[in-house]
Order: C-alpha cells, then structure tokens, then sequence
C-alpha cells in the first residue's frame, strides 16, 4: 500500500478481482491509498491492524458479507464511514446496511463522478466529525468560544485557529465582511489569553477622526493642542497588559498606519 497518499486510506473489500483492480487504479488517479480484501472476515482483520480514512465494501462476498462484516468494524472503529456497494440493489438491502452503521450505498455499474461525490462527502463527514471531536477536547480543557456560536468545518477551524493563537503574544488580523463577528473573535483571542483578566480595550478607528484618533491611540500632554487642558492616557497605555482591538483598522489614514506599524514594531 502506497503510504504517501494526501487524500486518505481507502480499504475496498471486493471478492471479484477484476472489480477490486479497477477501484485500485480509478481511486489510485484520484490521490487516494488503497488497500484491498477479497472477504469480509480479512476486513475485519485489516481493521484492526491499520487505521483507514474510509471503506468501499461489496455485499455479496463468499464467505463472510459485507452486511455481516459491517457491524464488527463499526464496533471495533465507529468513525470508519463505509460505503457499501452492491449490484444487486433493494431498499431493504440498502434500509439494513444504513441500520447497521454504513454511510451510504452505490449500486454497480458505478457512475464515477458520483463515486467520487461519495467518497469526499463521507471524507468530509468523519474529517467534521474528528474536528468537533477536537474542539471538544478544547473546550474541555478550559477554551471558552464566548459567544461564537457554530459546528459548520470553518467555524470549527476557526475556533481552533482562536485556541492556538490566543496564548501567544502575537499581533492578530482579523478579516471578514461587516456583520460577520470579528469583535466577537477578539473577544475570544483575549478571554483565552493569558491576559484575560487585564483591560480589553476597543476602538473604533473608522469613528474617530484622523487628529483625535491619534490622541486616542497614544494619548496627550496637557496643553499640546488647543482644547488639550489635561494630561490624556492612550489606548496603547490603558490596554496595558492586556488587549488592544482595532476595529475598522483598513479605515485609518496610510499616515496613521506607518505611525501603528512603528508602534508594532518596537
């Protein structure tokens, strides 16, 4: 078996030969690693010696069927999905394979492209499946996603990218459309940070004006401008410790952007 597939490891268990061959050579193309077995009972076996990212099993086999194998493999590795394949189609073979733990059913001849479909929305599912399972482990670990709600793969990278950014001490861009929750984002960085019981401090850079968003970002002196009659603390300053969100930062004048770079810099 080919170990330096990127796409997974794909087991097809098949007692026709010429059948089993062409999965081989089709999946082969496709970028997946595949093993073979001509019987449900070495399935099992193989099962239980590697792990495999997915199974095409046929139904009708000499010795042990793939509706007999089916339930020992899901018991043994439940995440396995495993599709059956069968040329002799009916609902109620297909209603007792779904019972008993497979994916979904394709029925010989194949149509490729929906073979292919098959094949990544069963990868996609268990892949979902694992990640949640992660977040899961990060939760309870103590990670606390605030009020970002969702289970969908990018929230999930996205609550995982949080998890791992959060306890470093490193600048974070955060990008995405009006409404999509990026202060919420931050708010999650911060309260998984080692910072999180230091000042969260917020501006708005698109709401301020050049010349008070300057004031605002790193403070005054009482008397360096006319209205200036008291000593004024940055944000910078305020947020010490803790953390800065610069909201609608694309908004801020290139001039003001070269004065935050030289901030961020030293």
């Amino acid at each position: 078996m080919v170990e330096t597939a990127t796409k997974g490891n794909v087991l097809i268990v098949d007692d026709d030969r010429g059948h089993r061959i062409m999965l081989r050579t089709v999946l082969g193309g496709w970028g997946y690693a595949v093993d073979e077995a001509d019987d449900g009972n070495l399935a099992i076996e193989k099962v239980h010696e590697r792990p495999y990212d997915l199974i095409l099993m046929d139904v009708r086999m000499v010795d042990v069927t793939g509706l007999e194998a089916l339930p020992a493999i899901k018991q043994y590795n439940p995440a396995i999905p495993v599709i059956i394949m069968t040329a002799y189609s009916s609902v109620e073979t297909a209603v007792e394979a779904l019972k008993k733990g497979a994916y979904d059913y394709l029925t010989k001849p194949f149509d490729f492209d929906e073979l292919k479909l098959a094949i990544q929305r069963a990868m996609d599912h268990s892949r979902l499946r694992e990640e949640n399972r992660s977040l899961k482990e990060y939760f309870a670990a103590g990670f606390d996603p605030g009020s970002i709600v969702g289970h969908s793969v990018p929230m999930v990278e996205l609550l995982e990218t949080v998890a791992l950014v959060a306890p470093t001490e490193a600048t974070v861009l955060i990008t995405g459309e009006s409404g999509t929750g990026k202060e919420l984002v931050a708010s999650a960085i911060h309260a998984n940070s080692p910072r999180r019981d230091k000042p969260f401090v917020k501006v708005n850079c698109a709401a301020i004006t050049e010349t008070l968003l300057e004031s605002e970002l790193f403070g005054h002196e009482k008397g360096a401008f006319t209205g200036a009659d008291r000593r004024k603390e940055g944000r910078f300053r305020l947020a010490h410790q803790g953390s800065l969100f610069l909201d609608e930062i694309s908004e801020m004048s290139v001039a003001m952007q070269a004065k935050l770079l030289r901030v961020l810099q030293e």
